[in-house]
């Protein structure tokens, strides 16, 4: 008991410190600034050096410059792919396989236990078969859990915004980001699973935190490996708070009070007192109650966009030619784009890349509880979220904007648009009339199941860094959903581009972790291939 109020006393003077400074501060501040104002201006005054460092573009020529953080991103898929031998494509009829069931007995008992005499004088088939492996979810519920996390708000939004600032070819370069980060998601979920604790409960816990310890450990680099993990949980902790969670809320409090054409100065608020109560019902439940949910949601809502989009793209068939030409002319030129080729190139894989989340590690934390015997299979099941993700959704998205805007002349290429949402719904409007309504549903959909996806991300992070106990938990939930109603609220400005830049500071211990531990993928992956294929061999005979 002792040990748990230490913890708590710890965790009350990380968290409630800067709200004390905070507070102190704004009582400071000018009295004619609102207080979202004063929030957003005290943040940046706090914060800014760390965004910036964050984002910092690397100059190398006067209109040539890249983010740091996206060479460490794509410089890790681009590694990950060549020496995984382009699993990324190889990979995915099996990977669709293991999705369907296919393999699941082998995955649920091992292939000794079905097929060998693991125990003297034998064992009887039926008592083989109650046994389980570890884990508390599906591979098709730690997909849409982990799928639930990254398709929402950037596939409608951001995609917009990425395609006004860098032209129809930033689309190409998208893509391309999508197809390399399927190699990252692999390698990186892999680990989650190969080193995640499991409860005397069957509670999992696992995610980079646990890799980066115990795998790095295992090369003699603990020391190295124990400041990695604590980095990375911290860094979870502050995106779900805000990346994951106020700017979700936030997002679709506004298009709903948009819609409505609600007045009401406290409608945000009202929307996030509901927001909250509907999240706190599902993740008081845990990974189980939230796959649960997120196995509906996610089909359901991709299928009613994806289907929306093939619509209109149906209804537009004689134009697609024009705008894949664009496409690929704008990709290869950059069709007057500020910064020229490499301008529409960064756009494209920056949007790419941010949108699926590859090699940031968040998805190896809902990976982490899937029930198998093999880390690789959920490492192939993984690859299939940047494809999800982004080579369909997101350019389902780009090829709507492009086509309806061929006619409509909706936005200017190389004009950077702020209302990403608005833009998409209008270009949706024009074929589909009244479709802003159900784009107003799925973005609400998409930003709760984003919240509680993320809310098991950080509360993984907080178990690892507090401890884990139903006080602890509590805590963190009860933080969490005091966000929601916060971020529905007020404007955040600085306070996004803070939870943005913690949520991609979690790319550097995580690739760092991956790169050094990928001979132990490549073994798991072996090892899983070949269990597959002696149960098919023997399946056959």
């Amino acid at each position: 008991m002792n040990q748990i109020n230490k913890k708590i006393g710890v965790l009350a003077i990380t968290f409630l410190i800067p709200f004390i400074a905070f507070a102190q501060t704004i009582t400071d501040t000018v009295e004619e600034l609102s207080a979202s104002e004063r929030i957003d201006a005290i943040f940046s005054d706090y914060t800014g050096w760390f965004v910036r460092g964050i984002f910092y573009e690397i100059p190398f020529s006067e209109n040539f410059q890249i983010p740091w953080v996206l060479i460490v991103l794509v410089g890790g898929a681009l590694f990950f792919t060549f020496y995984f031998k382009f699993i990324n494509f190889t990979g995915v009829v099996r990977s669709i396989k293991v999705v369907s069931g296919k393999y699941e007995e082998v995955e649920k008992h091992g292939i000794d236990a079905l097929y060998g005499d693991p125990t003297p004088g034998g064992d009887q088939p039926e008592t083989i078969r109650d046994e389980s492996a570890d884990g508390e979810v599906s591979h098709f519920q730690a997909l849409t859990a982990a799928l639930s996390a990254t398709v929402g708000l950037g596939n409608i939004a951001g995609v917009a915004v990425a395609l006004s600032i860098g032209g129809p070819g930033a689309t190409f370069w998208m893509i391309v980001a999508g197809l390399l980060g399927m190699a990252s998601k692999f390698a990186e979920c892999t680990l989650g699973v190969k080193y995640r604790d499991v409860g005397p409960d069957g509670t999992v816990y696992g995610g980079p935190m646990y890799y980066l310890s115990k795998g790095l450990k295992e090369k003699g680099l603990g020391g190295l490996g124990k400041v990695l993990a604590v980095i990375f949980a911290v860094m979870v902790i502050g995106g779900s708070f805000g990346g994951g969670n106020m700017f979700q809320a936030n997002q679709a409090a506004a298009q709903f009070v948009d819609l409505f054409g609600i007045g009401n100065a406290n409608a945000g608020m009202f929307f996030g007192i509901a927001m909250a109560a509907l999240v706190a019902v599902v993740i008081i439940g845990g990974i189980k109650r939230i796959a649960s949910v997120t196995e509906k949601i996610v089909p359901f809502m991709a299928g009613i966009y994806v289907l929306a989009a093939i619509i209109i793209l149906f209804a537009n068939i004689t134009l697609i030619p024009q705008a894949i030409g664009l496409i690929f002319e704008g990709a290869f030129s950059g069709l007057g784009i500020a910064g020229g080729l490499i301008g529409v190139l960064i756009q494209g894989i920056r949007r790419g890349a941010f949108s699926n989340e590859a090699g940031v590690g968040s998805a190896a934390i809902a990976h982490s509880a899937v029930r198998t015997k093999y880390p690789a299979s959920e490492g192939l099941v993984a690859l299939l979220e940047p494809f999800i993700d982004t080579v369909v959704i997101c350019t389902m998205t780009a090829l709507v904007l492009i086509i309806t805007n061929i006619e409509g002349g909706f936005f200017a290429y190389g004009e950077q648009v702020t209302q990403g949402v608005e833009l998409t719904a209008t270009a949706f409007n024009s074929v589909i009339p009244g479709f802003s309504i159900i784009l107003t549903i799925a973005v609400i959909l998409f930003a709760f199941s984003t919240m509680i996806s993320w809310s098991y991300y950080g509360m993984q992070g907080w178990k690892y860094l507090f401890g884990r106990g139903k006080t602890i938990d509590l805590v963190y939930k009860i933080l969490f959903l005091i966000f929601v109603v916060v971020g529905s609220s007020i404007s955040l400005g600085s306070v996004i581009d803070f939870s943005d830049a913690m949520i991609f500071a979690m790319v550097v211990p995580n690739i760092i972790g991956v790169i050094l531990l990928v001979p132990k993928v490549r073994d798991e992956l072996t090892r899983y291939i070949s269990a597959i294929k002696k149960a098919e061999k023997l399946e056959r005979e």
